[in-house]
Parts: C-alpha cells; structure tokens; sequence
C-alpha cells in the first residue's frame, strides 16, 4: 500500500507507517468507512492484515425493509449484513450507526428540491461532504482515531505545503469529481488507500487474497436511495403533486407538446420529447417557474461561461490572488468526462465564473465543476454550476 506522509514531526528514530504516522501500527487507530462492498472491505482487511487498530463503522442511511429489497445499491440492509461479516472475518469491531435523519435532511431532501427547481444534482458528491466527511469524521474523532480511511479511488498525496489530492491511478476508477469538496482540514485526516491501484482487478484480488465473502460482489450502480434509476419515481414519492404537468417550448417560445413534469427532463436529453419530426431537438433549459421544457438544436448546448459556486479551493495560493487572466486550470462538468482546459475567475472568496476555451455541450445547474492542475494529477477544488 502506497501513502504518504502526515505535515507532522516524528522522533528521527520512528520511521512512519504506511498511513504517515510516527506510530507502530497497532498504536494507530483508524476508523474505515464500510460501505459493505469490495472496496472498503478491502481496505479494511487490509489495514488489519498490517497491524493497524482498524475500527469498521457501517452507516443505516435509509429504512432497512425498503433497502433490503433493492439490489445494485449501497448502504443497504444486505450490505450492512457484509460489512459485518467482513468485520468477524478479520477480527476487528464494526459498530452500525443509525444516520436517517441526517441523511435525509442533508442529502434527500435537497435531491428532491434541486429536481423540483430544475436543476440535476449530485447527491452522491453531498453525501461525502455533509455525512461521511463531515458527521462520520466528527465521530471518528471522538473515537480517538488517528485517521478515517474509506474505498474511494483517489490518492492523497504529501506536497511541498500540505497534503494534496490527486486522481486516482486508475482513470476508469477515478472519483474525484464526487470528492472535490473534501476540505484542508478533513483531507489531512483521510486516507485514500485503494487510489494507487491499476485496476479494480487489483481490488478483487486482494478480496479473494483476504478471504472475503464480498469478493465478487457486484458494484453498485445506482444513488443508494434511487432504485433502478428512476430519479422521477422517488421525487413524486417525496413531494407527492410537486410535479405539475406545461408546455415543451422552442428557444422562440413557441408550444411544441406538453409535459407531465419537469422532473422527467434533463439538460441534453433527446430521447423520450414527444414532439417528433423534423431536426433532432435536445433539452437546452428547465424553467421549474413556468412550468416549461425548452428544446433546441444541439448547437444551443454548447456552454463557455459556466458560473459555479460553493467554490472549495485545494490550491497553495489563495483563491481569491488569481493572476491577471485568472487561474489556469482544467475542468470536468460532468463526471464521465475528461478535464478540459479553461480559466477560473473568482468573484469572490466561494464564487466563480469558470472560462472554457471550448465550449461544453449539456453544461446543467446542479452539477459539479471540478478543478484540476492543468498539468498533472491533482485536483485543485471545484464548484457547483448555477445559473447566471
């Protein structure tokens, strides 16, 4: 396991352990988030196999009779069930944490008022940031853990100032753009040990090395609380009515066809209008006001102004001493995508108007942009697209 060490000072005859400690392994305390896949079982087998005082916490995000039903799903009953067992495998403690009620109010609830409102939020990135980084890491502290270590792909690296994240080895596997709003603060305390690997190949092979039951378990494909994908079918649960039936409109106004909802559309989208024939029409804008779906041609997809906002800054400078010209840096607005060049100019200390030297087709509100260091792996922060 690659990791590299903590700001802190150490006595010159204690070398540091894998995780940047001054510490035997078994004098360091981590606390693994356990999500009950093959990842952070992994990590946590792992750490144990190394000596580490490993500690597993599972999080009860959602009723468990619904969960236990769902499949391609994190955090579920059945999931819990693993990470237990994983946990009695290795021979370290794994403790259930009941967290409905802050993760509805922090994550479900502003899903479905971002969808009602028109724009396509990320829920797993407001998970990270408001749970598990956040009320999960508080509790890691009070368990006197010396670091919380999750499965997530991407790498935490020591640089000339502080500690840095990077990308993650595997371009396939990377998370970043679900991590950009990991804090200073709460990335000095992670741990990141799967982001050096290959392949998730390497994963599945230290699972199978380590004896886990999880070892060929499916990955999860779906928002933990979103079943088969249909974003619409939880919101009308949620906000029974909210979905009110208008018009699809062209960029002049003009009445194409109707809708039943805003929430069925989304920035981009071709498929599924109604209003078949002539040019190929694509979702441009969401009005959620006035209850209208504009349409256009692909052409009007094309962005080069995206503002953002919730800026979190990662880099050495301060956010807001920008150059002339302003920060030179590449971005992702959409996960699936590769960083694109682009200037960042702030606007305030958490504002930001991001510059693409290309422009970006399906640019939505709601979304994440993420920054990176031009050249290189490391990711410089990011920001969630609003509209102007």
């Amino acid at each position: 396991m690659t990791q590299t060490a903590t700001a802190a000072t150490h006595p010159a005859d204690m070398p540091l352990n894998s995780l940047g400690f001054a510490k035997r392994p078994e004098d360091t305390r981590v606390l693994v988030a356990m999500s009950g896949g093959v990842d952070s079982s992994v990590v946590a087998a792992m750490l144990k196999r190394e000596g580490y005082d490993v500690v597993g916490v599972t999080l009860q995000l959602y009723d468990h009779g619904a969960a236990l039903a769902k499949k391609g799903a994190c955090c579920a009953g059945r999931d819990i069930h693993d990470a237990r067992r994983v946990a009695e495998t290795m021979g370290f403690p794994h403790y259930v944490l009941d967290y409905e009620n802050r993760f509805r109010e922090s994550v479900i609830d502003e899903f479905a008022d971002a969808y009602l409102a028109g724009a396509t939020p990320v829920p797993c990135i407001r998970c990270n940031e408001r749970v598990k980084f956040r009320d999960l890491l508080e509790t890691a502290r009070d368990l006197d853990a010396d670091c919380m270590a999750t499965g997530h792909y991407i790498q935490r690296r020591m640089g000339p100032h502080k500690a840095e994240l990077h990308r993650a080895a595997d371009p396939d596997r990377d998370q970043s753009y679900f991590l950009f709003s990991t804090t200073q603060d709460q990335l000095d305390y992670l741990r990141f040990p799967l982001g050096h690997l290959k392949s998730k190949a390497e994963t599945r092979a230290l699972a199978h090395e380590f004896g886990l039951v999880v070892a060929d378990k499916p990955d999860s494909q779906d928002i933990c609380f979103v079943p088969n994908g249909s974003y619409a079918a939880v919101i009308e649960k949620l906000r029974p009515g909210a979905a009110e039936p208008g018009d699809i409109v062209d960029m002049a106004g003009n009445v194409l066809g109707r809708h039943e909802g805003v929430i069925h559309y989304t920035i981009g989208q071709r498929r599924g209008l109604g209003i078949g024939g002539g040019e190929p029409l694509y979702v441009v804008r969401l009005d959620a006001d006035a209850r209208r779906v504009v349409v256009g041609p692909r052409t009007a997809l094309a962005t080069a102004r995206v503002p953002v906002r919730e800026v979190n800054w990662l880099g050495d400078a301060p956010f807001e001493s920008a150059p002339e010209g302003g920060w030179e840096v590449g971005v992702k607005v959409r996960s699936t995508r590769p960083p694109k060049p682009a200037r960042l100019h702030p606007t305030g200390p958490h504002g930001a108007i991001v510059e693409l030297i290309a422009p970006e087709e399906g640019v939505a509100p709601g979304q994440a942009c993420v920054f990176y260091a031009p050249e290189g792996s490391r990711v410089l922060g990011g920001g969630w697209i609003t509209r102007d």
